[in-house]
């Protein structure tokens, strides 16, 4: 989810050491947060990490105390991860959800998002994964923490009233759904928090549709800079790339997006990093039935709107590779320049964390 952004940002922060990171609390206070699911997650500055609540329709903040560590410790790997995570919490992989994946680039340590159970009373856990792939459930009992309740956000379609997040330069970026008209929100809160708006309503024209959208909400999206602009390039079912200047997310703003490609459609977009290699920057998205694509981001300032269908599963706009040697692989973040963390799920049905080197 991210991420240049907030790996410079991290890195400037961690310069200034642990004891700068131990007086500035953000306004965080100790306390136990109220968390009824544990859904996206996002990393900010000194191991502050956000978790979105889609049941309870809250953003949290919660001081890991995470700020040790080497990030360049070499790659993590977990075998069977949701089976360990399962024993963890005393019960077996088939009863948990594991349903994101985060590193913290102050330690380079693994955060996941679990459900115990099935359903919208499934209990919400946090598990660190260390860079020895030792599996700890993160105590939620008298931690440090902030919240922001998310005004009007989904009720019928409650699981995606938060889908997925990102830290920008002092912001928390939300996408989901809302009770709004058009449903489809991205939201900008401050962190420190204050008061979160109702986010501003977002439209798209979806090739595969053959028509304007107001009601899906974005899968998966990542900041990214263009022309020396903020921009968040989001994906959506189906398989739209779709960019929106951050300027225009304004409190009870109605934006157009910009669809910059049709990806094939019977496909759902799982999540979704962004990289630098050899002076270029790529897209690296996994997805539900179209494998884990690579996407040039050359020349995306340029790239022709996508404004009329584009029928028959065919694709438009930006083109992509798909990596072939990876297959099954559920979410993934960087871990480190040349290194991503990825959770798969094997031939044989395991869910694995594994390292591999950015294509």
């Amino acid at each position: 989810m991210s991420r240049n952004w907030l790996w410079a940002a991290v890195a400037a922060l961690a310069a200034a050491g642990p004891l700068a990171a131990a007086e500035s609390n953000y306004g965080l206070k100790a306390g136990t947060p109220d968390l009824k699911s544990a859904g996206p997650l996002a990393f900010g500055p000194d191991g502050i990490l956000f978790v979105g609540d889609p049941q309870g329709a809250a953003l949290f903040a919660l001081d890991t105390g995470d700020r040790g560590g080497s990030p360049a410790a070499g790659p993590l790997k977990v075998e069977k991860v949701d089976e360990q995570v399962a024993s963890l919490l005393g019960t077996t992989a088939e009863k948990i959800l594991v349903n994101d994946l985060a590193v913290n680039p102050a330690s380079g340590n693994a955060y996941l998002s679990v459900s115990r159970g099935k359903g919208p009373d499934a209990a919400p856990v946090i598990v660190r994964v260390d860079r020895k792939g030792k599996l700890t459930a993160l105590p939620l009992e008298g931690m440090k923490f902030a919240k922001a309740a998310l005004p009007n956000a989904a009720t019928k379609q409650r699981q995606e009233a938060i889908t997925d997040l990102a830290y920008v330069k002092g912001r928390v970026f939300v996408a989901g759904l809302s009770n709004e008209q058009f449903a489809s929100t991205l939201r900008a809160i401050p962190f420190p928090f204050t008061a979160a708006d109702k986010g501003a309503s977002v439209e798209i024209f979806h090739g595969a549709h053959g028509k304007f959208e107001t009601q899906s909400p974005v899968r998966t999206f990542v900041p990214f800079d263009i022309g020396g602009e903020p921009y968040l390039l989001a994906a959506y079912t189906c398989t739209p790339l779709v960019k929106f200047p951050v300027s225009d997310l304004k409190p009870g703003a109605h934006v157009k997006g910009t669809t910059v490609a049709e990806l094939g459609n019977r496909n759902r977009p799982l999540d979704m990093i962004v990289y630098r290699k050899d002076g270029k920057d790529y897209l690296l998205m996994a997805n539900s039935s179209r494998g884990v694509m690579k996407i040039p981001t050359e020349g995306i300032d340029k790239v022709e709107a996508i404004t009329s269908p584009v029928r028959g599963g065919g694709k438009a706009g930006l083109v992509y590779e798909t990596v072939a040697e990876l297959k099954g692989v559920q979410q993934l973040d960087k871990l480190d320049d040349e290194h991503a963390l990825i959770l798969v799920r094997s031939d044989a049905g395991a869910l694995n964390l594994d390292t591999i080197p950015l294509p």
